[in-house]
């Protein structure tokens, strides 16, 4: 049984489902026996993919999702604007190439609000992130920074 779920989902079947969980206190297995009639349309993190980093280990809040790949100049656009108690969810494709996120840019997510970072892809400056009030999601670490030639896209699906 689940006394208390704190996870913020992508769609809004997900949404409901979270609800149901929080509701009923059934487990998120008997859930999705019982919710999702169709194995496709579920989608759910593999498990220990992300490692956790920043003083919250545990976050929650409205969605904000980016796909780019080793490059990050939106990710730097999205933590310079308000926050509003969101989480900014950043498609990486799982590249290990490269950082996404350091310490600059968790320190502008801290500054304008925002709760936390999912990160399918690497970060760097762990050890500096690891103090900041700001919970981080990501597949690893790099030292190498990303490059700043691709823009990427807001507000697109994430898989």
């Amino acid at each position: 049984m689940l006394p208390s779920l704190r996870l913020t989902s992508i769609n809004q079947s997900s949404h409901s489902i979270l609800y149901l969980v929080r509701r009923t206190m059934k487990t998120v297995a008997d859930l999705c026996d019982t919710a999702i009639p169709s194995p496709s349309r579920l989608q759910i993190v593999t498990p220990n993919l992300l490692k956790s980093y920043g003083s919250k280990p545990s976050f929650h809040g409205p969605i904000k999702t980016l796909r780019c790949l080793e490059s990050n100049p939106s990710v730097r656009s999205l933590l310079s604007s308000p926050g509003l108690g969101r989480v900014l969810i950043v498609d990486g494709s799982g590249s290990l190439r490269c950082a996404l996120l350091g310490d600059q840019l968790a320190n502008l997510a801290v500054t304008n609000n925002w709760e936390g970072i999912i990160i399918h892809g690497c970060i760097r400056d762990s050890a500096i992130i690891n103090k900041m009030p700001i919970g981080v999601k990501a597949v690893g670490t790099m030292p190498v920074k990303s490059k700043k030639d691709y823009p990427g896209e807001v507000g697109v699906n994430v898989a």
